[in-house]
């Protein structure tokens, strides 16, 4: 990734949607399956279909198959109608990480006033002064 001009927060890449009729169409359809489905699985709760074994694998199937019918819709519905969109990231530099300054990336001298500071940074790379 190139450093031309872009600041953290940009958008580098920018794609419309597609935004195509025939997938519409489908998620409309997968939607009425999923209403019919879930309409299904309400009715044999109040039915009380579970309560015998036959029942409540069929009942478990239907809470299956409602889940991958959404996972269709969703998966459909990002791929045609939500855009593509890269925005620019500031990676950080490995001191960065240990809260240094810039001017103590090679070490910082041991004793001094700072001697206990640098104890404690020692022990915790991740200590704030």
């Amino acid at each position: 990734m190139s450093s031309s001009g872009s600041t953290y927060g940009d958008i580098h890449r920018y794609e419309p949607a597609r935004e195509s009729t025939a997938a519409a169409i489908g998620i409309v359809m997968l939607t009425l399956i999923e209403v019919v489905l879930v309409f299904f699985f309400v009715y044999s709760l109040v039915a009380g279909w579970a309560g015998t074994e036959f029942g409540n694998m069929f009942v478990g199937a239907l809470l299956g198959l409602i889940f991958i019918d959404l996972a269709f819709i969703l998966a459909l519905y990002r791929k045609e109608f939500l855009p593509d969109v890269m925005i620019v990231k500031k990676r950080r530099r490995k001191w960065e990480d240990l809260y240094l300054e810039s001017d103590q990336v090679d070490g910082v001298q041991l004793g001094g006033e700072q001697a206990w500071d640098t104890v404690k940074r020692a022990i915790y790379p991740y200590y704030k002064r």
